[in-house]
């Protein structure tokens, strides 16, 4: 399947066209309560609830908005299937878009080479410490199926020769398109090394990607990262780790690069200085956030819904640094916190001093108003209301992290009820995914001319994994402003 080069994405709520997704696997359903932590996966799920009842909706209404022709009048057919096969790579009733990309069929094609293949084979069996019999035995599959081993960890027989990738469905960590660069990602834990070859093997052998290879940036490790002790390689002054989840694309030459338990000052510091050299950008805002799980990156605290309308976590926002100066506590605490937020922006030329910026609330405003040229005001819905507790309750079920179809129009979970309130007070109208479904299928509504509107997905399994939509895309085209 040969492409153009057809990476461009210079905001985050551009009318979305094509995108990166990987549907849960049957790894998911073979994470185990000892190994949930080490493998960063936060709880066991139920695999076909998570599939048939949530996530294949998610693939429904991405594709009536990105390729409806694959969808339009075939909803009823699709889930009359027991068998799933619409939503099964290689399967002969497969979606098989264009538009709405599952990184495993990527990955099945790069495999029907046999160089390539080898390689692979060999380099995942190294990672994974494999034996020699168990790389001779991956030989015999076909691209299809091989494609789900490498992903999934287990035999056709369900048998396991190494970890399952539980983490893939969030294909936002594997990389981020800036404007038309692709930034890979440099996983912070061993578990997710696998996933980062993988992304490696697709962006440089595919050849959708062919016309952009060049444009394909790797973050150096510390030069003498072999050198260093083991409390240095800890250290975020030293280590070199960054996953896309701290990565966004607002606006045209302004990229956002999040500090935070995944990624460190130095790979941001590294990828800063590639992007400017580059001239991919103007500037670029370094936010660092507590280094907590509930947290991990920056768009599990806020994204964008509109050009003038941000959803963020109060407590780290102005709206928490306001309530702390009340408290007395707050003139004796230390200096050095080291969970304060900062935010420091810097421009091309970036050995300049850098301008500090207060509060979430005015770095979001003055993206929307000055790199987007909004004229309305800058509004914010708030996680849970800012009603406590369900601000910290709901950030956890990823209130805050939600995917913009185009401008005004978002897909989230079902399950945040307060902060749907906050959204339908802003006046944005909430919506189950299965009824706007059935809208569009009977011609009541269609994704033209939706505006201001919450997509509300189904998310009892889902939100076990910690992670919303915006982490469940890796949008390689989207429309400018």
């Amino acid at each position: 399947m040969k492409s153009d080069n057809q990476l461009s994405v210079s905001s985050e709520v551009g009318t979305l066209r094509r995108l990166l997704i990987h549907s849960p696997d049957r790894g998911l359903g073979k994470v185990v309560p000892s190994k949930a932590q080490d493998w960063l996966f936060e709880d066991i799920v139920h695999l076909d609830t998570m599939r048939r009842e949530e996530y294949d909706y998610y693939v429904k209404i991405l594709l009536y908005f990105l390729d409806p022709e694959k969808v339009r009048g075939k909803i009823k057919e699709i889930d009359a299937d027991p068998e799933r096969l619409f939503y099964k790579p290689g399967s002969t009733a497969y979606f098989n878009s264009d538009k709405v990309v599952d990184i495993q069929k990527l990955l099945a094609e790069i495999l029907e080479d046999d160089a390539i293949r080898v390689k692979l084979i060999a380099s995942i069996c190294a990672v994974e410490r494999c034996s020699f019999k168990i790389q001779d035995k991956l030989k015999e599959y076909d691209p299809t199926e091989l494609a789900k081993i490498l992903i999934s960890g287990s035999l056709p027989d369900l048998y396991m020769i190494f970890a399952p990738l539980p983490n893939f469905i969030f294909t936002r960590d594997i990389g981020i398109v800036i404007n038309d660069h692709v930034l890979l990602n440099k996983p912070a834990k061993a578990a997710r090394t696998r996933e980062s070859l993988l992304t490696q093997y697709i962006f440089f052998y595919h050849p959708q990607f062919e016309g952009c290879r060049n444009n394909i940036i790797e973050i150096p490790d510390n030069e003498h990262h072999f050198l260093l002790t083991e409390d240095e390689l800890k250290s975020d002054y030293h280590r070199s780790t960054l996953e896309g989840g701290d990565v966004m694309m607002v606006a045209p030459r302004h990229l956002l690069i999040g500090c935070s338990e995944r990624t460190t000052l130095y790979a941001a510091q590294q990828v800063m200085k590639l992007l400017f050299e580059r001239n991919v950008v103007d500037t670029i805002t370094i936010v660092k956030i507590p280094k907590k799980r509930d947290y991990m990156h920056i768009d599990t605290v806020f994204t964008q819904v509109k050009r003038n309308v941000w959803v963020l976590l109060g407590s780290i926002a102005r709206q928490g640094d306001e309530a702390k100066k009340r408290d007395v506590l707050h003139f004796f605490a230390p200096k050095e916190d080291p969970d304060r937020l900062q935010i420091m922006q810097f421009n091309k030329g970036w050995e300049n001093k850098p301008t500090e910026i207060e509060n979430l609330e005015d770095l979001l405003t003055d993206i929307s108003k000055n790199d987007l040229g909004c004229n309305e005001p800058v509004e914010f819905i708030y996680s849970g209301n800012n009603e406590f507790p369900f601000g910290a309750r709901e950030q956890w079920t990823d209130s805050c992290n939600l995917l913009a179809l185009k401008d005004g129009v978002v897909i989230g979970y079902d399950r945040n009820d307060k902060t749907l309130e906050a959204f339908r007070a802003k006046g944005f109208r909430t919506v189950r995914a299965k009824d706007l479904l059935e809208e569009f299928e009977a011609g009541i509504a269609s994704p033209e001319t939706l505006q201001n509107t919450f997509i509300m997905l189904p998310s009892a399994e889902l939100s076990r994994a910690r992670g919303g939509s915006h982490c469940m895309s890796l949008p390689i085209l989207r429309d400018g402003f």
